[in-house]
């Protein structure tokens, strides 16, 4: 198995001076649960090198096992440090895409024209493309080989409304994903805030909230059997 991981490279919310990233929890996770069965991962980014952490997904409160794991994990700490600049992925050499979540990809990821490019690719050669918790933000943009959105009529989950009011960022993000999918035409569903929840359709495959990121995994491990 050769997994993509996609990063963002934004590290600025919005203009609040504040810092964001990735969210650890959401990459780690899959990350293991993936590599520990043999695949190997290769993490990219829109600007290539250090992909920046969301400095609340640091916090012991967001802390797992597997952020427990990262923590101690310094060969894959220099990979999220040396990222490959994401525009020079061939989608050809992989099997799958992951996109971990965390508010920075609202800003870059959703407008990027070699993430959108890159999973057109993988849609249309039918492989597992895997979003969790605000990653289903960068299909926004992303279109079927017919032109229409590609989450259209799809079953999708993604960060809710309710869960953004929840982190106090809803007067902040570009957009809010829950609206985003139902107005691109998608079958949005939900949990209750903050349970784990993914749903799949086809090789489409999302998650709600940080904690459903092994769901995610698991779901994207059994479609890749």
């Amino acid at each position: 198995m050769n997994i993509l991981f996609v990063l963002t490279s934004h590290d600025q919310l919005g203009d609040t001076g504040k810092k964001t990233g990735f969210w650890v929890e959401e990459f780690a996770s899959p990350y293991y649960m993936l590599s520990d069965k043999g695949a190997k991962i290769t993490i990219a980014t829109p600007k290539g090198g250090a992909a920046p952490i969301d400095p609340s997904s640091e916090v012991p409160d967001a802390a797992t096992a597997a952020t427990d794991r990262y923590n101690k994990d310094i060969a894959t700490q220099g990979l999220i440090a040396n990222t490959e600049v994401l525009a020079g992925i061939n989608p050809d050499d992989f099997d799958a895409v992951f996109y971990p979540g965390g508010h920075g990809l609202l800003w870059d990821l959703t407008n990027d024209a070699a993430s959108i490019a890159l999973i057109e690719k993988f849609n249309a050669q039918q492989k597992p493309i895997a979003f969790v918790c605000h990653a289903p933000a960068v299909l926004k943009n992303v279109k079927n080989t017919d032109g229409t959105p590609l989450v259209k009529g799809k079953k999708v989950a993604g960060f809710t409304n309710t869960e953004e009011v929840a982190v106090q960022l809803t007067a902040i993000v570009p957009f809010l994903v829950e609206d985003m999918l139902i107005a691109s035409g998608a079958s949005y569903s939900k949990k209750e805030d903050w349970a784990s929840y993914a749903v799949q359709d086809g090789n489409l495959i999302t998650g709600q909230n940080p904690g459903s990121s092994e769901l995610v995994a698991e779901k994207l491990i059994e479609s890749l059997k």
